[in-house]
C-alpha cells in the first residue's frame, strides 16, 4: 500500500432511527471548466475558506464520535501560535463567550439519583450503512417508523420517539416475533451514572453538554487521549493522537449517552484532509484527480448518514478517512483546486461514488455486495485496459470459470499489487471462534454453537463475488450473505474468493484456505487500478468513465439532485 495508506469505503456500520427527509441541496459551481480561478482557491488556501458559498457548503463531520466512553477520555483544543480560541456556551442567562489559548475537555461520571433503564428495539444489524438503509426502507414500507444509528455496527432502530414506552416496545417486538422475525431484539441496559463533560477555566469548572469553539485563524489543534482496554493478548494501553482542523468545532451529545466532537468545515477544505489519505499523496496525478471528484461526490451524496446524531459524516473508513489539515500535500491540493465544484453524476443525480483499494481484476455491482436497488453505472467490468476475459461469454458465477479466472495474473490494472491475489489458511477452530463473536454481536439465535463441521460457498454472482455462504454447526445451519461475510469470517479481505479444504494426516477436516483477490468491496473505482490507467496516460475523466460507465463529470448546479430515496 502507498503511504499515506489507502482505505476502502462502505464498511461496517449500524442503523439507528429514521433520519428526517434530506433536502435536495442545489448549488452553483464557481467554475465552468477544470481550469480554476483565484475565487475557487480562496476556500482552500486562506482563512476566507470558512465562508460558506453555494459550491462550498459547510459539512459537519464527527471527528471524535464517542468522547466520554471512558472516564479517562480527554480532549485538548489549542489555537495556533499567536492566535486564541473563542468558547461559546449556553447559560441560564443566555449565551456566554470566553477566549483562551487552549482548553482541556474532560469527563466525570455523574451518579444518577435513581437508576435509569435505557432500551430500544433493534430491528436489524449490519456491516454497512448501505445495507442498513435498505433494511430501514423495508421497515418503513411495512409501516414501522425507524432510524439508522451506529453504536458500533450499523443498526436499524424502531424510532424512539414513536416507540417511547416499555409497553409499546414490547408489543412491537412480540408482534414481529409472532410473524416469524428472528433478527429484532430489545437492547436494554440499566444506567446508574452518565458521563458529564467539563472544563476548567480561570479556576472555575464548567459542566456543559454543548460547546462551540472557533479560532481567529480558522485552525484548531486537537489532542485526543483515551485508553484501549486490555485483551487476552494485549495489556491496557494509553492512546493519543493530534490533528489539526480547519473551520470550527462543536461538542454535542449523541444518541449513545456520550459526546461527539463535530468539525464544521467547507467542502473544499474537507477534501484536503481526505484525498491524500484515501488515494495516497504521491500517486499518479490523474488518479488523484479521479479520487478528488469521487470524494467530493461521495461527501455530498452521503450527508444523511448521521442525522440521528445531528451531524453528517464520520472521519473514518465508515465514511471517508479524514485527517483535517494535519497532513496536506501539494499534489492533492492542486487536484482539489483544479476540480473545484466538479462532481460525478448519472441522469442529473450524484452517483453513489464508491471505491475500494483493489478489485481483484473484476469490479462488482452494488447488489453483489449490499442489499438495495442496483445502480446502472455500477457494473461488473474486467479491471484491465486489455481484453483478458469476456464476462458476457464466461460468467464467473460458474465455479469452474471462476477458479480459472483466479489463475490469471497478467494484463490487469492491479497485477503488480500485493493484494491482487492472496491465499490465507485458517483452522475450523479459528473460523468457529471468529464466527461466534460475530453472531453474538448480532444476537443471533444460534450464536452459542459449540462445533463447526463445514463451510461452503452456496452462490456467487456473475462477477464472481460470494453472495451466500452456509456454515454447518451442531445447532443447525447458518447462512451469511454479501458484505456480512467479511465481518463473519477471518481472513477474507474481499468477497472474491473460493474455499480450499485443508485436511489432517488422518483425512479429517482441519480447516480451509481462502483463495481470493482484491481488497475491499470492489464496487466502483479500484484505487490501485486507477494508478495503472493514469500511468498509461488516461486523465481523471477517462478513469472515472471506465469505472462508472454512463456517468458524467459536471460542475455543481442547481438542477442536480444530491440523493433520492
Amino acid at each position: 500500500m502507498k503511504n499515506p495508506q489507502i482505505s476502502t469505503i462502505g464498511r461496517q456500520i449500524t442503523v439507528f432511527a429514521q433520519a428526517p427527509p434530506t433536502p435536495n441541496y442545489k448549488w452553483f459551481s464557481c467554475i465552468s471548466s477544470t481550469v480554476f480561478t483565484a475565487l475557487c482557491l480562496l476556500p482552500i488556501f486562506s482563512a476566507a475558506g470558512n465562508a460558506q458559498t453555494p459550491q462550498n457548503r459547510l459539512i459537519k463531520i464527527g471527528v471524535v464520535q464517542r468522547f466520554g466512553t471512558k472516564a479517562t477520555d480527554k480532549l485538548t483544543l489549542k489555537a495556533l501560535p499567536g492566535d486564541s480560541l473563542t468558547l461559546s456556551y449556553k447559560t441560564p442567562q443566555g449565551t456566554e463567550t470566553k477566549t483562551t489559548p487552549s482548553i482541556k475537555l474532560e469527563i466525570a461520571n455523574k451518579p444518577l439519583q435513581s437508576p435509569l433503564v435505557e432500551e430500544r428495539v433493534v430491528l436489524s444489524s449490519h456491516r454497512s450503512f448501505e445495507s442498513a438503509e435498505d433494511s430501514a426502507n423495508q421497515w418503513r414500507a411495512k409501516g414501522i417508523d425507524v432510524e439508522i444509528a451506529q453504536p458500533s455496527r450499523w443498526q436499524v432502530w424502531a424510532k424512539r420517539d414513536i416507540y417511547n414506552s416499555p409497553i409499546v416496545r414490547r408489543w412491537l417486538l412480540q408482534s414481529l416475533q409472532a410473524q416469524g422475525n428472528k433478527t429484532a431484539f430489545l437492547d436494554s441496559k440499566v444506567i446508574k451514572q452518565i458521563p458529564q463533560a467539563f472544563w476548567v477555566l480561570n479556576g472555575f469548572r464548567f459542566n456543559r453538554n454543548e460547546l462551540d469553539v472557533t479560532a481567529g485563524k480558522n485552525t484548531i489543534e486537537v489532542l485526543e487521549q483515551t485508553t484501549l482496554e486490555a485483551t487476552a493478548t494485549e495489556p491496557e494501553k494509553a492512546l493519543q493522537q493530534t490533528r489539526r482542523y480547519g473551520g470550527s468545532l462543536h461538542l454535542q451529545k449523541n444518541s449513545y449517552g456520550t459526546y461527539t466532537l463535530v468539525n464544521e468545515v467547507p467542502t473544499e477544505t474537507y477534501l484536503r484532509g481526505v484525498v491524500p489519505h484515501e488515494i495516497g499523496a504521491f500517486s499518479p496525478y490523474a488518479s488523484i484527480v479521479a479520487q478528488t471528484i469521487l470524494a467530493r461526490t461521495y461527501a455530498l451524496r452521503n450527508l444523511r448518514r448521521f442525522a440521528v446524531d445531528n451531524y453528517e459524516l464520520c472521519a473514518d473508513v465508515n465514511c471517508q478517512v479524514y485527517k483535517g489539515l494535519t497532513e496536506v500535500f501539494p499534489q492533492s491540493d492542486k487536484a482539489i483546486a483544479q476540480t473545484a465544484g466538479l462532481v460525478l453524476t448519472y441522469e442529473n443525480q450524484l452517483v453513489d461514488a464508491l471505491y475500494s483499494a483493489s478489485s481483484g481484476g473484476v469490479t462488482a455491482t452494488f447488489g453483489d455486495v449490499w442489499h438495495g436497488p442496483e445502480r446502472p453505472y455500477l457494473r461488473s467490468i474486467i479491471d484491465s485496459p486489455n481484453k483478458v476475459w469476456d464476462l458476457s461469454k464466461q460468467s464467473l458465477s460458474d465455479e469452474t470459470n471462476f477458479r480459472r479466472f483466479m489463475t490469471l495474473k497478467a494484463g490487469f490494472n492491479e497485477e503488480k499489487e500485493e493484494t491482487f491475489r492472496w491465499r490465507e489458511q485458517v483452522s475450523l477452530t479459528s473460523i468457529g471462534g471468529f464466527l461466534r463473536q460475530y453472531l453474538q454481536k448480532k444476537k443471533h439465535p444460534l450464536a452459542n454453537f459449540k462445533t463447526l463441521t463445514k463451510v461452503e460457498v452456496v452462490e456467487r454472482s456473475a462477477a464472481g463475488r460470494v453472495l451466500q455462504m452456509k456454515v454447518q454447526t451442531d445447532l443447525g445451519p447458518i447462512d451469511i450473505d454479501k458484505d456480512e461475510i467479511r465481518n463473519a469470517f477471518y481472513p477474507p479481505i474481499s468477497t472474491l474468493f473460493y474455499l480450499e479444504p485443508i485436511y489432517n494426516a488422518d483425512k479429517t477436516l482441519n480447516g480451509y484456505a481462502f483463495v481470493g483477490g482484491g481488497f475491499g468491496h470492489g464496487v466502483g473505482m479500484s484505487q490501485t487500478g486507477s494508478y495503472n490507467l493514469a500511468n498509461l496516460g488516461w486523465n481523471g475523466d477517462r478513469i472515472l468513465g471506465f469505472y462508472f460507465p454512463g456517468a458524467q463529470v459536471v460542475p455543481l448546479n442547481d438542477s442536480i439532485t444530491f440523493w433520492r430515496e
